[in-house]
């Protein structure tokens, strides 16, 4: 029943929906010289950081794959989890104005964010292709294969987005708060490193980070051109699914006490 509601409701405010989606590019590029040319140079020039620091400094390395290519794969998938989920914990918060004068269902919000940096996200695997044809990794037949990545990550995010911007109302803090875990998330997904370094014992602890899966899932077919194990589809989809099942009753169980706290 829920889930028929949903979908009706996404139908009536599709235009809503769209606007908000608009709002948000306008917003981001308004007075921008470069405007959305800022999406293609971002990761390219955060992975030009990255690689110079982790590769020289720290002299991380990727034995038998090009590491600009597997920061670059890991870091655009990162980067969308980390910017929708930050915009989607404000969004309820951030309509207070428009959620007191009109009726709106409430997840519409950290749903248009979700969807923009989505968009976002889209325009970045531009320069990761570039990347991987620059440095030689290529193509294979396996990359028609990437969007059920894709897909459990923004299920995954838009789980998050519920359950962040639901808590987000009643305790302000966690606007901090997740800015802390976020930087601690980032360390303990191996974007800048191979998950091999770390030590045995440790690394089923790492691999209970659905990001791990989901960027090892992509990984495994942009940087070794084969398809990723069972294990991993399944492990992809479960966890993008409970996320987002919880997110959904959290938001649902605590909207209607949204008005009395934003």
């Amino acid at each position: 029943m829920f889930v028929k509601n949903v979908m009706i409701n996404l139908k009536k405010y599709s235009f809503l929906l769209q606007q908000l989606v608009s709002r948000d590019f306008k917003v981001k590029y308004k007075r921008s010289v470069l405007g959305i040319v800022w999406s293609l140079l971002y990761p390219i020039l955060t992975m030009v950081v990255m690689a110079i620091v982790f590769s020289n400094v720290f002299k991380f390395s990727t034995p038998g794959v090009n590491y600009l290519a597997y920061l670059l794969s890991g870091l655009v998938m990162f980067n969308y989890f980390s910017e929708a989920s930050n915009l989607a914990m404000s969004s309820v918060v951030g309509s207070f104005s428009l959620l007191n004068k009109i009726y709106i269902p409430k997840y519409i919000f950290p749903l248009s964010k979700c969807l923009f940096v989505g968009i976002n996200f889209l325009l970045t695997l531009v320069p990761l292709y570039i990347v991987l044809f620059a440095t030689g990794t290529g193509v294979n037949i396996y990359h028609v294969l990437l969007p059920y990545a894709f897909i459990c990550l923004f299920m995954f995010t838009l789980g998050m987005g519920f359950i962040l911007s639901a808590v987000s109302v009643f305790l302000r803090d966690m606007f901090y708060i997740y800015g802390i875990v976020v930087m601690m998330w980032t360390y303990l997904t191996p974007i800048m490193y191979d998950i091999k370094m770390i030590n045995v014992s440790l690394q089923p602890w790492l691999k209970l980070n659905p990001m791990y899966h989901y960027i090892n899932f992509a990984r495994e077919i942009i940087l070794y051109g084969r398809i990723p194990q069972p294990f991993t589809w399944i492990t992809c989809i479960i966890s993008s699914v409970f996320v987002l099942i919880v997110g959904i009753v959290v938001f649902k169980k605590t909207q209607d006490k949204f008005i009395y706290y934003v």
